[in-house]
């Protein structure tokens, strides 16, 4: 694992315009990790440790369909952040992942993350409105996604 600095976390989209103060707090709780094709990051229902920004390659995020098996909701790349489970009790991965390619990513401590959060609550805000931004579009994608699969033609707004 390679240490990370506040200039590389800068580059990232998700975290662009954050201040560098933030920038060097979340620093401290990141590495730099590499993950092969076919490597599972984490599976639904366990514990949300860690949350990732991918700098490249492909993730699939997945759920476990009785009479299915594993099933593929959405694949996510560079620039996007992994992981949303963290930040919300009781912890637990909503979802599972698995890398469709090589990937490479910044690697952060959720527990660290969020008592940085709590002692900097601009911290948390800015997090926060970033996740929520995240989990929206993936809301709005998902919409379309099940109106699209149901064979429902009526516009999607």
């Amino acid at each position: 694992m390679i240490e990370v600095s506040a200039a590389t976390l800068a580059a990232h989209p998700f975290l662009r315009g954050m201040s560098r103060d933030q920038l060097s707090v979340l620093a401290e709780a990141a590495c730099d990790v590499r993950f092969p094709a076919k490597h599972r990051l984490f599976d639904d229902g366990g514990n949300a440790t860690r949350f990732w920004l991918i700098q490249c390659g492909h993730v699939s995020l997945d759920l476990n369909v009785p009479g299915e098996g594993s099933v593929v909701t959405e694949t996510i790349g560079m620039g996007e952040l992994l992981g949303w489970s963290w930040l919300f009790p009781p912890f637990k991965w909503a979802f599972g992942a698995v890398a469709a390619t090589a990937v490479e990513a910044f690697e952060f401590d959720a527990s660290a993350v969020r008592d940085r959060c709590v002692a900097d609550p601009a911290l948390g805000y800015e997090l926060n409105q970033r996740i929520t931004e995240v989990l929206a579009k993936r809301l709005r994608a998902t919409r379309i996604r099940l109106i699209t699969r149901s064979g429902y033609s009526a516009a999607v707004h």
